[in-house]
């Protein structure tokens, strides 16, 4: 028989367990709830975001020659900040690689637009929106700026508010920010100021050697570097170029502050026959380097290998002759969040919210000449490139797309991956089943709607 104190001993156990129970149900019931599988053609975000598209006018000018600058600012902090990307690691013990900000500005005399490119992981909606505020206040004469990063894994924080970006991203720091923002005003002022006539080209480089596809063994890639030249008059050139290979050359357990290999590409770039070089992440989405090595002499030579690359393998020439600038921006609704806890639950919007904040969802659309470029707040994948670009070519366009837009809504992979498990497709992305289809249709819609 149980005595009377084992008893009590057992139904307190049972009370509290069952307590326990009811409490854990109840949290679940409002941290989580169950994922949304409805067709994404069905959804009114989808069709209101395609019909704004198909009625938006961009803005378009006619010029008489291209006009062109460009400048480097060094924008690494007096004391170290914590490092972004794979985990967290904490501060950087050193600096292998200073960290830039470049600016480069565009004009044909009529419309005038600048590329701000940062050695950062992303370019967060809040930093974004400090930089629009202080060009704005500076009166900049700039009529369209664009965000791009080259996507280290080895960058410094500091630029990300919110309880996610304090846990993962290196946190908040208000000097950092500012001095971001310095850098990036110096860096526009001295590219606007230096400004002269150019000419420009572009050019395409098969680079599929040293890139693979992270999940499908032998899968589709988008194997091209591909780049615009500005030459001045004075024979000062400057090169701005887009890859696919995610900047995670160098190791996990690096704890220096680096431009991983995008920095010595561009070093590369400047020693040879350029003044300035600027990277900017391409479908960087389900793409991973194939890398030599991951130390930083390891890096270098992946670098290297780009750079010889560019010389030996060109597979396309064009020169950009029409000096008409077209510019458009196209805000994106979407899904309500959909950060996965497993294959059919995910986190309630609130707590998404809360954990990440603003993520300005949107695409800048830019046409230089028959260059079509498109820069988005989704990390794309590369596997859809060859079906744009093939669009794009048909209709007598060159087609660069760049992701880190100063907006971040996740991956934007092929659907028929969303429920296999990789991180891409299970805890990043982020607005839930169908956003394939729906990056496809909006980029093609905006490849048609840029034709001649």
């Amino acid at each position: 028989m149980i005595s009377m104190s084992a008893k009590s001993i057992l139904i307190k156990t049972t009370k509290v367990l069952s307590w326990t129970f009811v409490v854990l149900v109840v949290i679940g019931l409002i941290i989580l709830t169950k994922v949304d599988r409805s067709p994404i053609e069905d959804q009114a975000f989808y069709k209101e975001t395609l019909e704004s598209l198909d009625q938006s006018t961009f803005s378009n000018s006619q010029g008489e020659a291209w006009i062109a600058g460009w400048s480097s600012v060094n924008m690494t902090p007096a004391e170290p900040a914590d490092l972004v990307g794979y985990a967290p690691r904490g501060k950087y013990e050193f600096v292998q690689d200073s960290s830039f900000v470049k600016a480069l500005a565009l004009s044909n005399g009529n419309t005038r637009i600048a590329w701000l490119n940062y050695e950062l992981l992303i370019v967060h909606p809040h930093l974004a929106e400090q930089l629009q505020n202080a060009i704005s206040e500076a009166k900049l004469p700039i009529d369209q700026v664009i965000f791009t990063a080259t996507h280290t894994h080895s960058g410094m924080g500091g630029y990300m508010p919110g309880p996610m970006g304090e846990l993962a991203f290196g946190g908040y720091d208000q000097g950092i920010v500012d001095l971001m923002v310095s850098s990036s005003l110096s860096a526009l002022q001295n590219a606007i100021a230096s400004q002269d006539t150019v000419s420009i080209t572009y050019r395409k480089s098969d680079a599929g050697a040293l890139v693979a596809n992270r999940f499908v063994k032998d899968g589709p890639t988008d194997p091209f570097v591909r780049q615009l030249i500005f030459t001045k008059t004075s024979g000062d050139k400057a090169t701005f170029l887009t890859y696919s290979a995610h900047a995670t050359t160098m190791s996990t357990k690096f704890m220096g502050l680096s431009g991983d290999y995008p920095f010595y590409l561009t070093k590369d770039l400047e020693a040879g026959g350029f003044d300035f070089a600027m990277y900017a992440a391409g479908t960087v989405g389900s793409h991973r380097p194939l890398r030599p090595g991951n130390t930083p002499g390891m890096v270098e030579r992946y670098a290297h290998q780009l750079d010889s690359t560019l010389n030996l393998r060109m597979t396309y020439f064009a020169t950009v002759k029409n000096h008409r600038i077209k510019t458009g921006y196209l805000p994106i609704s979407l899904r309500e969040p959909h950060l996965r806890v497993s294959d059919n639950l995910r986190l309630r919007p609130w707590l998404f919210n809360y954990l990440l904040g603003e993520t300005n969802a949107h695409l800048d659309i830019t046409q230089i000449g028959n260059m079509l470029m498109i820069a988005s707040s989704g990390e794309l994948s590369g596997v859809f490139y060859e079906k744009w670009e093939k669009l794009a070519q048909s209709r007598g366009l060159n087609l660069i797309i760049t992701t880190f837009n100063g907006g971040y809504i996740g991956y934007i992979t092929p659907d028929e991956l969303y429920d296999e498990n990789f991180h891409e497709v299970r805890e990043m992305n982020w607005y839930g089943p169908g956003n394939g289809k729906y990056f496809d249709e909006m980029v093609m819609a905006i490849i048609k709607k840029s034709s001649p």
